[in-house]
């Protein structure tokens, strides 16, 4: 079996196992999105979906983020780690989405990275979720599965990106990342992954 055709069967698999698979993260306008992914560096998505009804509550758009002080930002997102600078990069991002974009967010990776704090992680979440574009999210579950079923050979999140594209058919590969996200979380997990109950085992390299 070549990469390609186990990465058909995988994909096969994942849509079975997981037909409804969307975003984790909670948001209502684009730039939520956006902010909500910035937050969920080192942070689960669950503590994110915590705090950002609050932040979002006081500071319902790009504007009021924009005109917001990094200290009153910060003391909203503080149990999602490293706040200071994340409160600064949202800060910023907002006053550069206002000032350079007319308050819309990009629908390109090349634009989106131009913006504070964001890299290509959270610019393919972007482009795929709010724009349907073909995106490759390379989070820690997605490098980690990929990694464990031998369709690549790097933690490197853009080598495993690239790697990725190569086998994924691009229609397929927003999806794809969503659903290894879930079954990371719920069945191969970093520390002890059930293997027994993987409904990917026959496909996986690491399965004994």
């Amino acid at each position: 079996m070549t990469k390609k055709q186990r990465a058909a069967a995988i994909i096969d698999a994942l849509k079975k196992e997981y037909p409804d698979v969307k975003c984790a993260l909670t948001y209502q306008q684009p730039h939520e999105l956006l902010i909500a992914t910035r937050l969920s560096a080192q942070c689960t998505d669950v503590r994110v979906n915590m705090v950002t009804p609050a932040l979002f509550e006081r500071f319902p758009t790009i504007e009021a983020f924009a005109d917001a002080e990094v200290d009153e930002v910060a003391e909203y997102i503080k149990s999602c780690g490293l706040f200071k600078t994340k409160a600064a990069d949202i800060v910023n991002m907002c006053v550069m989405l206002r000032d350079e974009y007319g308050s819309v967010v990009p629908d390109s990776i090349d634009e989106l990275t131009k913006l504070p704090g964001v890299g290509r992680k959270t610019a393919n979440l972007i482009v795929g979720d709010l724009y349907g574009k073909p995106a490759i999210v390379c989070d820690t579950h997605v490098i980690r599965l990929t990694n464990r079923l031998g369709l690549t050979d790097s933690k490197d999140a853009q080598k495993v990106e690239k790697q990725l594209a190569a086998l994924l058919p691009p229609e397929e590969s927003l999806y794809f990342c969503h659903r290894l996200v879930w079954h990371g979380r719920g069945v191969c997990n970093a520390r002890k992954p059930d293997c027994e109950a993987c409904t990917l085992k026959e496909l996986c390299k690491e399965y004994k």
